[in-house]
């Protein structure tokens, strides 16, 4: 079975009753990992969860199938979940499918791949499985899905603070539903008793805005502004920012631009675009220039080697956590230094 961005909440009941294997892929790994933690919810009993990760089922394919039809230690319900780049997976997968005996749900969130790529291939017309693909949201529909979030805790909010919210978070959905908790806990807000957010209340739970939050290591960093890169990375520690969190707000970034690319084309104008957007609210008006200067460093060839470096950075995090912090330093240094040099 196949899903879209769209279509994938409305389905995921289904989704859930009736496969057993889920993939998870595309540019937004926050959507993807979100629609994961949704299945999860729909399941009668998640169990014991058990984490692999794509390098673990490169080295050893048959590891999959094996965790997926054993039993927990005291005989409980349990689910694999897999956090993947590309087509790591991919012959663990066709070996689990292979086997006969049943297996306990698999999820695999997958960044960097599509639902061209040949995992989603094996499983996207199998009744059993489910290949989802995910987009970053523009600010308009963030903004709709925080609200929507919202409404479902009891929480309500006006377009303004919905947007806030999703510049906060740097569009990312699993922090926007963290912000959306923390304020019907602190209004004592819920389904059956709703209770109306304000500016003064998103303040007091501490919720990040636009200037403390990753805008500014995003834009010194897409924008080669090679001076502020040291204070942003200073105050990514002292913030105990995770090194993954801040390397997925610049993906996110780099995926909007590829977005935009696509759309003005090698000769359109830049300008008119970013106007049309802003004004069609998909873009942030605060985030205009930024997003022009960065779309004339960042297209064509120049932008597809971004996101491979971005791709294999990821990747060089999730291998080597306790390297994080210094990977990503220099990961960034070097794409800030290559941003230095416009087109």
């Amino acid at each position: 079975m196949k899903a879209t961005q769209k279509d994938f909440r409305g389905q995921a009941q289904r989704f859930a009753r009736e496969a057993g294997v889920f993939f998870f892929c595309g540019p937004d790994e926050a959507g993807a990992a979100d629609a994961a933690q949704q299945i999860l919810a729909l399941l009668p009993d998640a169990g014991e969860r058990v984490e692999l990760s794509g390098g673990d089922l490169r080295r050893d394919p048959v590891r999959l199938g094996d965790e997926a039809r054993s039993t927990s230690l005291f005989g409980d319900k349990r689910h694999i979940y897999v956090r993947a780049q590309g087509d790591e997976a991919h012959d663990a997968v066709e070996i689990l499918l292979g086997g006969e005996a049943e297996a306990c749900p698999v999820l695999i969130v997958a960044s960097g791949a599509t639902d061209k790529s040949r995992t989603a291939k094996l499983l996207a017309n199998r009744p059993d499985a489910v290949v989802a693909m995910f987009y970053p949201p523009d600010l308009r529909q963030m903004s709709d899905m925080v609200r929507g979030m919202a409404d479902a805790a009891g929480v309500r909010l006006t377009g303004d603070l919905a947007e806030r919210i999703a510049r906060g978070v740097s569009f990312d959905l699993r922090l926007a539903q963290s912000e959306v908790n923390k304020l019907a806990l602190y209004l004592d807000a819920s389904p059956q008793a709703p209770r109306t957010a304000d500016a003064a209340a998103l303040d007091a739970i501490g919720a990040r805005t636009e200037e403390d939050g990753l805008s500014p290591i995003v834009n010194a960093v897409l924008s080669g502004e090679a001076g502020k890169l040291p204070q942003e990375l200073r105050r990514m520690r002292e913030l105990g920012l995770n090194p993954v969190g801040v390397l997925l707000a610049i993906e996110r970034r780099a995926a909007q631009l590829a977005m935009l690319a696509a759309k003005v084309g090698p000769r359109g104008d830049i300008n008119a675009l970013i106007e049309s957007e802003s004004a069609a609210r998909r873009i942030f008006w605060k985030d205009k220039r930024d997003l022009h200067d960065q779309l004339r460093r960042w297209r064509g060839p120049r932008l597809a080697r971004l996101v491979d470096r971005l791709v294999a950075l990821h990747r060089a995090l999730l291998g080597n956590s306790q390297q994080a912090e210094l990977l990503l330093a220099q990961g960034l240094s070097e794409i800030t230094r290559a941003a230095m040099k416009r087109n």
